[in-house]
């Protein structure tokens, strides 16, 4: 009897053991098929990702191939257009050419024939031509004459303002001296007021005096001794801004 009783324990245990197996391999399976499906799901979304950025690519070389190509129709188009315009443009000179051409001579046999019929038109074509050329040959020589004479006076122009712009270009050097000048002679008579000994202050005043004698160097000279303008008489004193160190038309 005891016998039969652990055969049926043993029985429902490898019965609960049987079933513990199969729940865990279930749990196992359903976690493989869970992980397929992600795994699955993670591939096919890359493979829309990839084919999305395949189709972007595609269709963007597309569009660039596009405008390449209606860039180039464009430009066969202008050139097109260009050539034609060139053409035609040759076409009406070439026509108009022609033209003027037949008139020209349609004109000059017209002539011809006026002069043949008429003798006397012949002497008045001859004193026209003769006219003509003397008109020509006196407007030319008149129109020489005033190119030369407008030629003069722009080289006269040009000489006085060249001496114009000469004088004012020394008289800003020699102003600029002047105050050079007077700014040395400024600081050493400072210098010379402020000095304690007698061989700084005799030093000073020998630099002073040699400033001064070189300011007055620097000043123009006066007096008659002046060159005189043509035509006689004395050149007119300039006149002397106010301020200027360096003018001596007091």
């Amino acid at each position: 009897m005891s016998e039969q009783k652990e055969s049926s324990v043993l029985f429902s245990l490898k019965e609960l053991m049987n079933l513990e197996e199969d729940r865990i391999r279930s749990e196992e399976a359903e976690k493989a098929a869970a992980s397929a499906a992600a795994e699955k799901a993670r591939m096919d979304a890359e493979r829309v990702a990839r084919d999305a950025e395949e189709a972007r690519i595609r269709s963007e070389e597309e569009r660039r191939r596009l405008d390449e190509q209606r860039s180039r129709e464009e430009a066969a188009r202008l050139e097109a257009i260009r050539h034609a315009e060139l053409e035609k443009a040759r076409l009406d000179a070439e026509q108009k050419a022609r033209l003027e051409s037949m008139a020209a001579q349609q004109q000059h046999e017209r002539n011809l024939a006026a002069i043949h019929q008429d003798e006397s038109k012949k002497k008045l074509r001859n004193l026209l031509i003769g006219g003509a050329a003397v008109v020509l040959v006196g407007g030319s020589l008149t129109g020489y004459f005033v190119y030369q004479n407008s030629q003069a006076k722009e080289r006269e122009l040009a000489a006085v303002a060249a001496q114009k712009s000469a004088a004012e270009e020394d008289a800003r050097k020699a102003k600029a001296m002047a105050e050079e000048l007077q700014k040395k002679s400024d600081s050493l008579r400072d210098q010379l007021s402020n000095a304690k000994d007698e061989a700084t202050k005799i030093a000073l005043q020998k630099q002073l005096d040699d400033l001064e004698k070189a300011k007055e160097s620097s000043r123009p000279r006066g007096g008659g001794g002046g060159a005189a303008k043509p035509g006689g008489g004395d050149a007119p004193k300039k006149k002397c801004t106010p301020g200027d160190p360096l003018c001596t038309d007091i």
